[in-house]
């Protein structure tokens, strides 16, 4: 055998041998596995009401550190009602909780998603700008003509909730105008359109300096109640799940209560 054909068999035999070890090495790189992450659940689709905003973006960052494994896409907000229409309509989602028992039901009809939880509850307040300018004390203070309310339009939780509220203590009010989602309402009262208005309490407190609130002597009249569910056509039902479970843990539990919510218990 000469001395070329010796070194290269050789030279062969050791491409062989680095190849054979780099393969070994390198686990991620596997035919058809790209780079390790086509396992990865794919982001979780939160549908939720606009009163839960805060709270939920809180949730959702607690709930990727606590599972690194799992993402969240940027959650949907908006009044239950419209998130309810979009969801029959065919939009994809994984997740959806919603300021109201009454307002998931459509969903529940339709078989678009499974059991039901109750994770929180809310009341209302009378939300007036930062130092009450118009002195505004009680409920029937919103009967004054001089003064400019707005409220949630009756179709979705917020307003249907004010409506019970006023009827309970037997008050006609006539708003400025009636809002789609409780996130409206809170933005007039900010940008002093309007002088008043029927939000939740967690919408005061998350508007920090910028509202006060006013609890009404009646606002255990109007308590929502507020359910959550996994979508039937999740597409990352393990995910999903996951996150409903962090929502009713203790942990979630201690970040809703931080933003005003009541126990559903």
């Amino acid at each position: 055998m000469t001395t070329l054909r010796r070194f290269s068999i050789v030279a062969a035999a050791a491409t062989l041998l680095l190849t054979g070890c780099s393969a070994a090495d390198s686990p991620h790189v596997t035919s058809g596995a790209g780079n390790g992450d086509a396992a990865a659940s794919e982001p979780v689709i939160i549908y939720a009401a606009a009163s839960l905003q805060a709270s939920f973006d809180e949730l959702a960052e607690a709930f990727t550190q606590a599972h690194p494994e799992y993402s969240v896409d940027p959650i949907t907000y908006d009044g239950s009602q419209a998130l309810a229409t979009q969801i029959e309509d065919g939009a994809d989602v994984d997740v959806v909780a919603f300021a109201s028992e009454k307002s998931i039901v459509p969903l529940t009809d339709a078989s678009l998603i499974g059991e039901t939880q109750l994770f929180a509850t809310n009341t209302l307040q009378i939300a007036v700008p930062a130092g009450n300018p118009k002195g505004i004390e009680r409920l029937d203070d919103l009967t004054d003509p001089e003064i400019s309310v707005v409220l949630c339009a009756v179709e979705v939780p917020c307003g249907s909730a004010s409506e019970t509220l006023l009827d309970d203590a037997g008050l006609d009010i006539t708003p400025v105008s009636e809002e789609t989602n409780v996130t409206s309402v809170v933005n007039r009262i900010e940008n002093g359109e309007a002088d008043a208005g029927l939000v939740y309490a967690t919408d005061v407190i998350d508007a920090g300096d910028k509202l006060e609130g006013i609890t009404p002597d009646n606002a255990d009249s109007a308590i929502n109640r507020y359910p959550i569910a996994v979508s039937q056509n999740a597409k990352s039902p393990e995910a999903a799940e996951a996150f409903v479970e962090f929502v009713l843990s203790d942990e979630g539990q201690a970040i809703l209560e931080a933003h005003g919510f009541g126990s559903a218990e």
